[in-house]
């Protein structure tokens, strides 16, 4: 106890940082992180589906050949244009995995089984090499 009263700064800290490591893996609700290695093979071998939910600025500057854009504001209320695709892996990608993960949950929460936030987001698909479109 004496140790804490007189590092009360340093426990302090170690308090919230340890917060925010778990903070962004409990508001995923669960949603498996996948590297842009694993996305691909989603994509290409089991029919996978990408939900970009960035803005709309975001997604014209530039996005993944074939993603659905849904922007993060507007999933809840638009989930019924996913519906068909409650059996398909979804891979859902913003800027840099944050958004994302938010949108995990989302569909989480409305049924959907197969979902798979993208590490590191479009970041590290295009650092990854691969084709970025802005084609609509």
């Amino acid at each position: 106890m004496e140790f804490i009263q007189q590092n009360i700064t340093w426990v302090m800290l170690a308090i919230v940082s340890g917060g925010m490591l778990i903070f962004p893996m409990l508001r995923g609700a669960g949603a498996a992180g996948v590297s842009v290695t694993e996305a691909t093979t989603l994509i290409n071998r089991e029919d996978g589906v990408v939900l970009d939910v960035r803005e709309i600025n975001e997604w014209s500057a530039g996005h993944i050949p074939n993603a659905r854009h849904i922007a993060l504001g507007q999933l809840a209320g638009r989930l019924s244009e996913l519906e068909k695709l409650k059996e398909k892996p979804i891979v859902v990608c913003c800027a840099s995995g944050n958004r994302s993960s938010s949108a995990c949950g989302v569909l989480r929460k409305a049924g959907f089984q197969r979902v798979y936030n993208l590490a590191g987001g479009i970041g590290a698909w295009s650092e990854a090499g691969l084709p970025v479109t802005t084609k609509h």
